[in-house]
């Protein structure tokens, strides 16, 4: 299909005669002032427009300006007389595409126009690709509209391209694995291997020859050369997950790993040399860890130069029903449920409960409320009971502490009350309290008996 095109003239006979040299190639609309290019690009969106900046006691300028404020903004070319060449540089500083003098070489601004068509194209191809890329890697599986969650992913965008080692800091289930999947799949290391470790499961020397490999013999039970995850990762990205469980031993290679870019193999003396790009992740405190003498200083800001910090689910109680309705989708289809909904009562238990389990607890209730609803409606009894009674269970451990205060209390009042021999006006002095405060709380008192007076 033609582009369409937005002539805008005062002058009659120059519409008519740009509508007959450019309408080969686009599909002309001609108007003679503001308000004409306004109701024109209400109905018709526009892909470039080509303006008079002298528009009898108007202004091409306001043409521009109504360019700029289109959801899609068409690129604007605008006219001008030879010797008004400053006007147009100025309307350029204002956001035009470009400019061109009256008399008009038509050939030149035909090209002109249709050079402005073709950026725009680009333009919008790239963002179609870059959504394209986003949602291949995923980034568009980190779910939320929270601010916190925003700030995630403009720091995701910002350093994914980076050479730089990123650190990322959040509780467990907040998603951290996810967001160094994404750091990777949006960066130019997209084509190599991610490789993911989780430095918490292994032991200190199992975890040593998982990074690095090991030679034949080098430890009873290492009956063959193993390659290790920083050579599998070699051109693409590691993850340490639980950076600060590893040993100081370990931390050592790490170091040289970062610094030198070069390793060896458990049991072996060949430096082998590395490219990667290193993201890591911990739900502990580093810098309380080096404090205490158990992180290395100089490791810790060598895998911190950016860092990012993962918000936990409470902080951003916004975003639980969108993730719990992508959750129900995925766990409906998986199970064969169909479509399904959540009682408004399942999803106020989900918005109130505090979630220290973060998003993965939150798709294991959800899976569990699928699972287990009778109908196409997720009730409060198909959650899990961590979830159902997550506020009850608050309410039930202040109403014990309540009773244990109120056992102090009367456990007091009957000891100054037998040490005064049942005087409420010594007992109330012993206590610190008036005689009528005391002579109350004697009347709340579940004994049974007459009250001194």
């Amino acid at each position: 299909m033609r582009p369409k095109l937005l002539v805008v003239d005062d002058e009659k006979n120059t519409r008519d005669a740009l509508r007959r040299a450019l309408e080969d190639d686009f599909e002309v609309f001609v108007a003679a002032n503001v308000e004409s290019s306004k109701n024109l690009m209400k109905s018709e969106p526009m892909d470039v427009v080509l303006t008079d900046l002298r528009l009898g006691n108007e202004s091409g300028l306001d043409v521009l300006k109504l360019c700029q404020n289109q959801n899609l903004p068409p690129p604007c070319v605008v006219m001008t007389a030879y010797g008004s060449v400053e006007s147009a540089v100025e309307a350029m500083r204002q956001g035009a595409y470009d400019y061109v003098t009256k008399p008009l070489d038509l050939e030149h601004a035909q090209l002109l126009l249709q050079r402005a068509v073709r950026t725009v194209q680009v333009e919008q191809e790239n963002v179609h690709l870059k959504a394209q890329l986003e949602s291949s890697f995923g980034l568009d599986r980190i779910l939320g509209k929270s601010v916190a969650i925003e700030k995630v992913l403009d720091r995701v965008r910002q350093v994914a391209d980076s050479k730089a080692s990123v650190l990322l800091e959040g509780e467990s289930g907040t998603g951290k694995e996810l967001v160094a999947r994404a750091l990777h799949g949006l960066s130019s290391r997209k084509g190599g291997p991610f490789v993911a470790v989780h430095c918490a499961a292994l032991s200190p020397q199992l975890l040593e020859s998982e990074l690095f490999g090991h030679e034949k013999g080098s430890f009873t039970g290492a009956t063959e050369r193993r390659i290790g995850r920083f050579e599998q990762a070699q051109g693409g990205t590691i993850f340490l997950d639980e950076i600060g469980e590893i040993d100081a031993a370990t931390q050592v290679k790490l170091l040289r790993v970062l610094g030198e870019r070069t390793f060896e193999r458990v049991g072996g003396n060949r430096l082998i040399d590395v490219d990667i790009r290193l993201i890591a992740a911990t739900h502990r405190s580093l810098d309380r860890l080096v404090q205490d003498g158990k992180f290395r200083e100089d490791l810790y800001f060598r895998i911190r130069v950016v860092q990012i910090q993962i918000p936990p689910l409470r902080e951003r109680p916004e975003d639980i029903p969108i993730l719990a309705e992508s959750f129900r989708k995925e766990y409906s289809l998986e199970n064969g449920k169909g479509d399904m909904s959540f009682a408004p009562a399942s999803m106020r238990l989900m918005m109130d409960y505090r979630w220290p389990g973060n998003v993965r607890e939150l798709r294991t209730a959800v899976e569990h409320g699928v699972v287990l609803a009778k109908g196409k409606m997720i009730e409060p009894e198909d959650l899990p009971n961590s979830v159902r009674t997550g506020i009850e269970g608050s309410q039930s451990r202040a109403e014990s502490t309540s009773l244990r205060l109120d056992k102090i209390q009367k456990t007091l009042i009957d000891a100054a009350m037998d040490k005064t021999g049942k005087n409420i006006s010594k007992a109330a002095q012993v206590l610190g309290i008036s005689r009528r405060t005391l002579h109350r709380k004697l009347a709340q008192s579940p004994k049974k008996g007459k009250i001194p007076r």
